[in-house]
Parts: structure tokens; C-alpha cells; sequence
């Protein structure tokens, strides 16, 4: 799709050149004033500002011991206040914040390597403590600061120039030599053409597009390599996709994803007087785009199978935007609803300018998009990830099918989640913060990615195993106004040999009530199931009652156990509070049975005796 239609491409591409730079004090001065001087205001903390430093011995904590923030931090918080200044100099326009910048910029270009430790790989030699500046690496981050650095030149070119020529002299250099060589001269793995791709594609080639597309001193044959190299790599990311859009990484992901692959169509656009608008007619790519709100729970909560937080993020101006292109009005105003509910609209933990910058000038727009009307959340079977949502007015339900192969997988074939009131009632924990154990042989001893942490049976110690081939079979799923259901055997995700047949059934019968019905043979000694929860539980006979409202009732007679555990992680504490709950139910025999319904249903049951 892409190539084809770079093929028909003008043979003179543009400069890539959003919105406006700061001398355009039309465009700037344009925004409403309160928000120029909330633009202003978010830089004035930051007025001589020191950088912290970035440490050899702080990148080289990787490869020691495995940490990842100490030097990531840092590195992060560089990029972010030099997002922030530049925008507070190009809101404000008389130079009180350009020092600050120059030091930003000139500091970022020292660097010995843009690329973060963890991914300080080499395509021929393996994983180094340092970087080689003769081999720089071509990751999500150093793409992301080479977006960066073009971007503060396009914005300031005139400003930086006075100040001294050499600063943007220094930005085109670093660019040539750690961005434009490595991705005309190397094949990484991430531009597609042998194994799967993942978020990686999109999110490098639009990075990739913003900080060359907009140079000035680039060949023709160079942008015409650029543009079909790109364009390549989005097939391949595309083609990996069902026709259902279905994003097997998560909403988390989907913002690196999706987005991503939606700002690089809209720089091709940009600089080809828009020639790839037909991309947005295209089916799978309508439904790669509305994933995200069919995935959103409700207020900061969505569904967050595999590494995925169960707090993505706030909505913005590129889900906004998407569903634009896209023509959804649905999901135009689920952003919408969903940005007004942001309290940091500037975007300040956000280092890529580009996202700010299309914060800031739709601002407007998103605001008073018309919300009266909520949008509608259909239930939806996503069948090349195996992913069943349904939905009604008191439960959120999620049911993951498919495998144990997923980008970012974990093992979690068969689990669900449920949200009962828009709050967490069975949980999925997601992950805690990476480490080198996260992406090695060793992740799955990591407790957040094994089956017995998830809301599935575990057969005495068998647990289950990562691979394709452990995986559900999909024996029936149905989808009415009043109930959904899906059937799976899940034996296969399983080490061979642990059973003969595990079928798991979920029905929701809505307005009622959740029945999850596990059938499995042979019976084990020592099998149990496992309910995660954040609310704290208490077992009372024959039933689970939740802290907060809502009981689980089993059918099935058996003794249970419940493990509270206590959250050392920051990401997992920022997510979840200090403590959740790991139920285990230990069953006389087979089948296991359990329910969850609605407080009317379980008021009308008590009534009738």
C-alpha cells in the first residue's frame, strides 16, 4: 500500500515544515492568549537550568546489574525540559529562554550515544557496556532525539543562528552521522523484511521522517530513499496486522503503534501534498485507529493484557486527529471527552515536539468538539488476537484467547478481566518497571508474566509456557444485545502432558450476571484457580466478597486460600496502591463454577428465598 503509492509520488518531495517556526509570529502570537502564557509559564522553572549529567558508569548499570532508570531518568528529563523551553521561547519570543536551550541542545549532542543502554545492540558484534560512535545505533530514542533536535531547528533556526551559526551547524551534523548514514546504510530488524515487527517500525520511521524530511541539504536521491525505505517498513508493520486492527501490545503500546504508524502517513501527506490520504480509506487501517477507544474501560482505565498498563494515558490530539483522517465521530469524541479530562494538556512529561506541537495548535478544536452525545462503545470479538470486550451498564469484561506468542507477551492464554462500575474488580497486574531481565531468556520467572499470577487454573506446579503453539482453540464465541459468550480449550497452553482437556467458558448474560465454567480431565491434586483483585478479598463459605461492593460466587465446593502481596515496584505502585490480592481456590473435583452479577440481580435473588 505504502510503496505503491510512493511510487506515484511527485518527484519533488518538500520540506517537512509544521504549523510555524517562532519567526512566524502570526501562527504564535494566534493561540489564545491564556494559553500562550500557560506555554510561557510551563518553561519559567527551567530558567537557567542545569542538566544533569549522563554518566559512562551510569550507562554501563545495564550490562552490571541490569537497572535501567538510574541512566534512563536523566536522559529523559534532558529531552523533556528542552521540549518544554523551546516551546515557552517560541510562545514568548524574546530570547529570556535561549540560553537554557543551546545548553540542551549542545549537551544532547555530546552525547556518545543517543541510543538508551538497553539498547545498545550491534548488528554484528552483540551487546556493548558503552557505545561506539563509529556504529551509533538507530533505536526508538535516538530517533526520537534526532526528531527532536531537527524540530528545535525548524522552530529556531533564526533565534539559534543569531546566537551563533555553529549550534544549527552541530544539529545537521549529529543528524547526518547518527540518523540519515546508519538508516540509509543498515538493515536493522526493525524496518521489516525478515521476523515480525512491532511497535518498533512505526515509531523509529516516523522519527525518522521528521528529523530528515525537514533538512535543507539533503540530495534528491537521498529523500527518494528515505521515503521508499519508510514506506517499506510501514507495509511490513501493516501487513502483520488482522483486518480487525487489533493491536496484540496493548493500548499502552497502541500510542507507539497505531500513532505512530498515523503521524508518519501524516508527514508522507505533508510532504507529497497529501498522496497518501487514501491510506485512511483503507479498512484495516480505519480499524487500527478506533482500537484504542474500543479497548478504554473507562476514565484513566483500559484493558491491559501483556505489558500493558492498565493506565495508558490520556487521550490526545493524535487519537483526536486519527479519528479524524479516519471519519470516525464516535471515536472523535471519545478523545475529546477523554483530553478535557486531562489536567496537563501541555503535554510536560512528553519529550517529542512534534506530538506537543500537534497538542497545542488543535487545541482549540479539541476543546470545543461537540460532546453531548457520548460515544458509543460496542462489544467487539477481536479474532486475529483472540481479544472478546463486552460491556453493559454495570461490567466491562475482557476475555483473552489467542496465544503465548504476543509482542510483549506474558502467559495469559484463557484469563479475563473485569471492571464492575468502571472500577477494577478482576485484575490483570500488567508489568513493573523494565529491567534486563524484562527482554532476556529470564522473563518469564518475572511473577507479572506467569499464568499463575493470571486468572486462569494452574494444574498442581504446570503453569503456562510462551510459544505460538501453546495457545486457545476457539471453540464458539456469540455476540447479541443481551449476552455474549465464548468457549475455549486451553490444554495446548500447557506443557504436553499436564491435561487431557481444559475448557474454559465465559458467559455474560447482561443486566444479570458473569458465569466462568472451567471443565478439565484428568482431575490433579493440588489444582487451583487464581483470582487476582485490587480490592481486598474475603471468603465467606461458599462465595468471594470484595472490599467496595460485588461477590463472586462458586458454585463448586473447595477450600481457598488468599496471598496478599505487597507492591515493591514503582510503576505497579503508581498503577495498583501497595498491596493486591491473589486468590486461590483449591477444587473438591471438577467442573469449577463461578459468578459474578449485578447488585439488582443479586437484590432480586435474595428476595425470592
Amino acid at each position: 500500500m505504502f510503496v505503491e503509492i510512493a511510487a506515484a509520488c511527485p518527484k519533488d518531495i518538500k520540506k517537512f515544515a509544521p504549523y510555524g517556526p517562532a519567526a512566524d509570529r502570526k501562527i504564535w502570537e494566534g493561540l489564545p492568549e491564556d494559553f500562550r502564557e500557560e506555554i510561557i509559564r510551563s518553561g519559567v522553572p527551567y530558567c537557567h537550568y542545569s542538566y544533569p549529567s549522563l554518566t559512562a558508569t551510569g550507562y554501563m548499570e545495564f550490562c552490571r546489574n541490569g537497572n535501567r532508570t538510574r541512566y534512563e531518568t536523566p536522559y529523559f528529563d534532558r529531552r523533556r525540559i528542552l521540549s518544554t523551553l523551546i516551546l515557552a521561547e517560541c510562545a514568548e519570543d524574546k530570547g529570556r529562554f535561549l540560553d537554557d536551550i543551546v545548553n540542551g541542545i549542545v549537551a544532547i549532542c555530546e552525547e556518545s550515544g543517543w541510543q538508551v543502554p538497553a539498547h545498545n545492540s550491534y548488528m554484528w558484534s552483540g551487546h556493548y557496556c558503552l557505545p561506539d560512535q563509529s556504529e551509533p545505533v538507530l533505536d526508538l530514542f535516538a530517533a526520537e532525539t534526532g526528531a527532536q533536535l531537527a524540530m528545535a531547528e525548524y522552530l529556531l533556526k533564526k533565534e539559534l543562528d543569531a546566537v551563533c551559526p555553529f549550534i544549527t551547524k552541530r544539529i545537521n551534523e549529529e543528524i547526518t552521522d547518527r540518523i540519515l548514514t546508519p538508516y540509509l546504510r543498515n538493515r536493522f530488524g526493525w524496518m521489516g523484511g525478515w521476523g515480525s515487527v512491532n511497535n518498533w517500525t512505526p515509531w523509529i520511521t516516523q522519527n525518522v521522517l521528521i528529523a530528515l524530511l525537514s533538512r535543507e541539504n539533503l540530495s534528491k536521491n537521498d529523500i527518494h530513499e528515505i521515503v521508499l525505505q519508510a514506506c517499506r517498513s510501514l507495509d511490513y508493520f501493516v501487513e502483520e496486522y488482522g483486518e480487525d486492527g487489533c493491536c496484540d501490545e496493548g493500548a499502552g503500546y497502541y500510542r507507539a503503534a497505531g500513532l505512530c504508524l498515523f503521524n508518519a502517513t501524516e508527514v508522507l501527506n505533508a510532504v507529497t501534498d497529501d498522496a497518501f490520504l487514501e491510506v485512511y480509506q483503507n479498512k484495516k487501517i480505519r480499524n487500527i485507529a478506533s482500537y484504542i477507544m474500543n479497548v478504554h474501560v473507562s476514565d484513566r482505565y483500559y484493558v491491559n493484557f501483556a505489558d500493558c498498563s492498565p493506565v495508558a494515558g490520556r487521550a490526545g490530539a493524535r487519537e483526536f486527529l486519527f479519528a479524524k483522517r479516519t471519519g470516525n465521530k464516535d471515536m472523535m469524541r471519545w478523545a475529546a471527552m477523554d483530553h478535557k479530562m486531562d489536567s496537563t494538556r501541555l503535554q510536560p512529561q512528553a519529550y517529542n515536539l512534534f506530538y506537543r506541537l500537534q497538542g497545542i495548535f488543535h487545541e482549540e478544536e479539541i476543546a470545543g468538539y461537540d460532546i453531548s452525545r457520548p460515544p458509543i462503545k460496542r462489544d467487539i470479538w477481536y479474532e486475529s488476537v483472540g481479544l472478546l470486550i463486552a460491556r453493559d451498564e454495570t461490567f466491562c469484561l475482557a476475555v483473552k484467547a489467542g496465544d503465548n506468542a504476543d509482542s510483549h507477551n506474558h502467559n495469559d492464554t484463557g484469563s479475563i478481566i473485569l471492571y464492575r462500575k468502571n472500577q477494577p474488580f478482576l485484575i490483570d497486574v500488567g508489568v513493573g518497571t523494565y529491567q534486563r531481565k524484562t527482554f532476556s531468556s529470564q522473563r518469564y520467572e518475572i511473577w507479572t508474566m506467569q499464568s499463575c499470577y493470571h486468572n486462569v487454573l494452574t494444574f498442581r506446579n504446570d503453569v503456562q509456557l510462551p510459544g505460538a503453539q501453546h495457545k486457545a482453540e476457539v471453540r464458539d464465541v456469540r455476540l447479541s444485545e443481551s449476552s455474549v459468550s465464548i468457549t475455549m480449550e486451553l490444554a495446548a497452553a500447557y506443557p504436553e502432558g499436564t491435561v487431557q482437556s481444559y475448557s474454559r467458558k465465559v458467559e455474560f448474560l447482561k443486566g444479570q450476571r458473569i458465569t466462568v465454567t472451567d471443565v478439565f480431565s484428568p482431575q490433579r491434586e493440588g489444582t487451583f484457580l487464581t483470582l487476582m483483585t485490587v480490592r481486598k478479598p474475603k471468603w465467606e463459605e461458599d462465595r468471594l466478597v470484595l472490599e467496595g461492593g460485588g461477590q463472586i460466587a462458586f458454585s463448586s465446593a473447595g477450600t481457598a486460600k488468599i496471598e496478599k502481596i505487597l507492591l515493591s515496584d514503582e510503576k505497579l505502585k503508581k498503577e495498583w496502591g501497595d498491596w493486591i490480592y491473589r486468590f486461590r481456590f483449591y477444587p473438591d473435583g471438577c467442573p469449577i463454577s463461578f459468578t459474578i452479577v449485578t447488585k439488582n440481580a443479586w437484590m432480586k435473588a435474595k428476595l425470592m428465598g
